[in-house]
């Protein structure tokens, strides 16, 4: 992943959003993550016959497309269904700028290559401000831990780990992969068998 993560920016400011609301039970029978993106905000997205809500902001022309979006406090949170997070990634947005985020919903993100900028609540604030008075790209820059438009930027705050993993595209599988020798090495040092002692 580039250290750079731009695009069109979309205002979505309303708090505790948690998981059930970004990917509704109802989208989780399939053992794929194939179609994800049809349940993410279905709820607010669409009607209940499945035409899209107008007002919704991923529907205004403006906003239609955005790759980023900024949103109120604690986002993610409630159950820990990686599901929202493969949906977000599948239609499309690659980012997303908040003050805070719930935990598991954070390193599910991580693990995906999702970049969850958190930045202060008056900096949130004025980039809300900025792209609810005309649309605007917004950059990340995770080797300056910045958010940037227009000519303004803010700090980003993210963990070492964190910044690590996205900027070099890992997730666990492939860290876990990538210590096959050692692992193999490690099993063939071990007994082949387990002996249990129970305490007479």
């Amino acid at each position: 992943m580039p250290t750079h993560v731009t695009g069109r920016a979309a205002p979505f400011p309303l708090s505790n959003i948690d998981t059930d609301v970004i990917m509704p039970k109802r989208f989780l029978r399939t053992i794929t993550r194939e179609g994800l993106a049809d349940g993410v905000l279905a709820d607010l997205r669409f009607d209940t016959e499945g035409n899209e809500n107008p007002d919704f902001v991923l529907h205004r022309p403006a906003f239609r497309g955005a790759e980023i979006l900024v949103v109120g406090d604690n986002f993610g949170c409630g159950s820990s269904r990686e599901h929202a997070v493969w949906g977000l990634k599948q239609l499309g947005i690659k980012a997303i700028i908040g003050t805070s985020f719930a935990g598991i919903f954070y390193d599910n993100a991580r693990k995906n290559l999702l970049v969850l900028a958190s930045i202060s609540p008056s900096a949130r604030d004025a980039v809300l401000q900025a792209i609810a008075e005309q649309p605007l790209d917004v950059a990340i820059d995770l080797d300056q831990k910045q958010v940037r438009w227009d000519d303004q930027s803010v700090p980003i705050t993210i963990d070492q780990a964190t910044q690590r993993a996205l900027v070099e595209e890992r997730e666990d599988v492939s860290d876990t992969l990538s210590l096959n020798a050692q692992i193999r090495e490690f099993e063939a040092k071990r007994p082949n068998k387990l002996v249990v002692r129970v305490p007479k």
